[in-house]
């Protein structure tokens, strides 16, 4: 396998260690105005490089609030301390996937690991805030996305960020629950909304453009800094319209033999029901409807994880 062309790398975070509530990495800023409270979440796994740039950049801008609170982390760093540029997608996790830790059970249990514990020391952090920003890329190389959840209270503010063009409406993963899905996040009835956004392919340049762009949107959308604070910072035009795929099927590897039929990069339309698009255990599995969408396929296919989700266009 070629090695990838790495247009983004680590940058040193060690200025940002000491936090102000007494947990590494976890800085907040209070305007002392009313106003919700925002956290904005980066490095969920040590290899997505675009998020710790993101937060570099709103450090080193001086980037505050004007109402409310903004809360921002670097969540595993521990991983992110072992990227090699020779293998860069090992720094993801340690002992095992942050983003698939989530729920009180898991939190509250007796075992151990590297990202269990620094997600028990985030939880409070993450429990604080009314809205969530987590800022991850992804392995292939596509258009970004942003994920909102099946409520519509996160197509909603997906709407109201204005970026990325694609709003994916899914339900998570089978081999665990996401941050943005923790707890209240996940409610229909209730106010706090959390939202992930994929910023494109990990290694390029533009990842970490989009990374900060969605950053500053959000901040703005949520009325925590002022549009004009925020104006020379802001570099594109959001899109004329956003495009919102609903989740439908979430495709799970059963098995080491699983392979896709194709080198699907995602988005790609698959215009008939009943087409296979991949092999597990010599089962076909087949997209269950016309102009199915294929979204975030897997390039590293593990029994018990996504291979991919299937979803349709809707208005």
């Amino acid at each position: 396998m070629n090695r990838p062309t790495l247009e983004v790398l680590p940058i040193d975070i060690s200025p940002y260690a000491n936090g102000n509530l007494g947990i590494d990495y976890v800085h907040r800023f209070d305007s002392g105005r009313p106003g919700p409270h925002l956290l904005v979440n980066a490095l969920t796994h040590g290899n997505e490089l675009c998020g710790a740039h993101a937060l570099a950049y709103l450090m080193e801008q001086n980037i505050r609030p004007d109402r409310g609170v903004l809360t921002i982390s670097f969540a595993n760093v521990a991983a992110y301390q072992t990227f090699d540029p020779s293998a860069p997608a090992a720094s993801r996790f340690i002992d095992e996937d942050f983003n698939r830790l989530w729920s009180t059970d898991i939190l509250s249990s007796g075992r151990r690991s590297v990202e269990l514990d620094r997600a028990r020391d985030l939880r409070p952090v993450v429990g604080e805030a009314d809205y969530l920003l987590d800022i991850h890329s992804m392995q292939m190389d596509g258009p970004a996305l942003m994920l909102s959840g099946v409520a519509e209270k996160g197509r909603a503010l997906a709407r109201a960020v204005g970026v990325p063009s694609f709003v994916i409406a899914d339900g998570g993963h089978k081999a665990g629950p996401r941050m943005r899905d923790f707890a209240d996040f996940a409610s229909p009835e209730h106010r706090r909304t959390a939202l992930l956004v994929e910023c494109g392919q990990h290694w390029r340049r533009d990842s970490v453009d989009t990374a900060i762009e969605t950053m500053l949107r959000f901040l703005t959308a949520l009325d925590v800094v002022d549009s004009d604070t925020l104006a020379d910072h802001l570099t594109a035009s959001a899109p004329a319209e956003q495009r919102v795929i609903e989740v439908t099927h979430v495709i799970t590897v059963e098995s080491d033999s699983f392979t896709f039929v194709r080198d699907f990069a995602g988005l790609e339309v698959v215009a008939h029901a009943g087409t296979t698009i991949a092999l597990d255990q010599g089962r076909d599995v087949v997209s269950p409807y016309d102009n199915c969408v294929l979204i975030m396929p897997a390039r590293q296919l593990q029994p018990g994880h996504t291979a991919v989700r299937l979803g349709r266009f809707v208005a």
